[in-house]
């Protein structure tokens, strides 16, 4: 082979996540199309001494998937299996991208609970890392699973439920791919139900004052605040039946305010301020200014989700509900008083408790403090001080979200988190499904040190 050959090929292996924060060249691919091939991939790779990784769409900001060994792509198992509209439970290939399965799911008069803002991800990698939504009556998306499929180290296909073999169940459903491969999830799903969103800008100061309240009365509630300006733009959504006479957004509405304002206009003005850094807050209060009061009321997928194109780094933290307002104040201090030039707003969301072993809504209602930074612009400090405040008060990195911690750090914080490691060394004493960001976040297990590309 010429060594023009190999780079070409190095190159068509080569795999990047969305926001570019991670690559890898893994040492060979490979396609499944069912859970058998799926373990007869997993036994090839333990058979070569390679560490195995499930990918998913790459819309995860950490490592959680890299591959460098054998990665396995998502596409053979984007399968639909079962939908029953009378019990809601709807059975899906773990490789189905969430804005393929709505229009499905829709068809059969049948929705999620609840989703995050972009639909992009798998189900594998949506349920695996924690993506969540927000409203207080609501979990992540993890909490709608009631069965799921996976291939463990030794190649066996098992499944696992509340019933059967809780304890795996109990980490699978956020499990980072640290247990096995995903392959079925079996989801909870609810009838077919729109939803009335009402964005309206706010005084930042009176939608703190006021957001325990806002959070409450709203199916739905989240807000943003740039940085550098005093204003939030709050979102209000409103369930209704799916019967319910809807007013979309006109097409050319959304094309307009989602392609031309919030990507191509927005992405322009970050250009700019990459260039003069001076220019970034007012380019922020520019922005907020921008942006329109909207009433609307579309079909739940349609609401929920929008389109994000310009790239942009970002950490999450999961703070108790109680120590939301005083972080977000500590960190505007912050800001009044340091010269950090900051493009991207912070986002605010509310998730209910569960019992999943390592979610940041393990046992303790929280709110989410997402915070980003324009991919041309430094990051580094600011990201660093968000971590420290939000950190201080026992707030848990989403899983998904760039972070600093380690292993030590985050079982400070998880109270089943020595379960979890007990459990992996359990189903995976040789660290098969170990990779780098692994090995920091969860530490290395069994003999994976000896792994190629693990």
């Amino acid at each position: 082979m010429t060594r023009q050959r190999r780079e070409n090929d190095r190159r068509a292996k080569q795999w990047r996540n969305w926001a570019g924060t991670e690559q890898v060249t893994p040492v060979r691919v490979a396609a499944p199309g069912s859970p058998e091939e799926v373990a007869a991939a997993v036994r090839a790779a333990a058979a070569e001494g390679l560490a195995v990784k499930a990918i998913g769409s790459g819309h995860s900001f950490t490592g959680a998937a890299l591959a460098p060994g054998v990665q396995l792509r998502p596409e053979g198992l984007a399968a639909l299996h079962a939908a029953d509209p009378k019990t809601g439970l709807v059975t899906v290939g773990a490789g189905m991208p969430l804005h393929r399965l709505n229009p499905l799911l829709a068809e059969r008069g049948l929705a999620l609970e609840i989703l995050g803002d972009i639909d992009r991800q798998t189900v594998a990698g949506a349920v695996s890392t924690g993506t969540h939504g927000s409203g207080t009556g609501f979990g992540s998306i993890s909490t709608q699973i009631r069965a799921l499929e996976l291939v463990l180290a030794d190649g066996s296909v098992v499944t696992c439920s509340a019933k059967e073999r809780p304890e795996l169940f109990a980490a699978a459903r956020l499990g980072l791919g640290a247990l096995g491969v995903l392959t079925k999830v079996t989801l909870q799903c609810v009838p077919l139900y729109a939803l009335r969103a009402v964005d309206s800008k706010q005084p930042l100061d009176r939608v703190l004052d006021e957001v325990d309240r806002l959070a409450e009365e709203n199916d739905h509630f989240e807000f943003f605040w740039f940085p550098h300006t005093e204003t939030a733009l709050t979102r209000r959504f409103t369930r209704l039946p799916a019967t319910t006479a809807l007013r979309p957004m006109s097409a050319l509405t959304r094309a307009v305010d989602e392609k031309i304002v919030t990507n191509i206009g927005f992405e322009a003005l970050l250009r700019l301020g990459t260039w003069l850094p001076g220019l970034v807050p007012g380019i922020t209060r520019l922005v907020s200014r921008g942006i329109g009061d909207r009433d609307f009321t579309d079909l739940a997928p349609r609401v929920f989700a929008s389109d994000r194109d310009v790239r942009f780094r970002e950490g999450e933290y999961a703070v108790p509900r109680a120590e939301l307002v005083p972080v977000l104040r500590e960190l505007q201090r912050w800001l009044r008083t340091h010269d950090e030039k900051v493009s991207f707003p912070f986002e605010v969301r509310f998730v209910r408790a569960d019992d999943i072993w390592l979610s940041p809504a393990h046992e303790r209602d929280v709110a989410y403090v997402a915070f980003h930074q324009y991919h041309r612009m430094p990051h580094q400090r600011w990201f660093g001080i968000c971590e420290d405040v939000l950190g201080a008060v026992g707030g848990r990195p989403h899983w998904g979200k760039m972070h600093r911690l380690g292993a030590p750090e985050l079982a400070a914080r998880y109270p089943r988190f020595t379960d979890f490691l007990a459990l992996r060394e359990e189903v995976d004493p040789g660290g098969l499904f170990a990779n780098p960001y692994l090995d920091r976040v969860l530490g290395r297990v069994g003999a994976e040190a000896g792994r190629t590309g693990g």
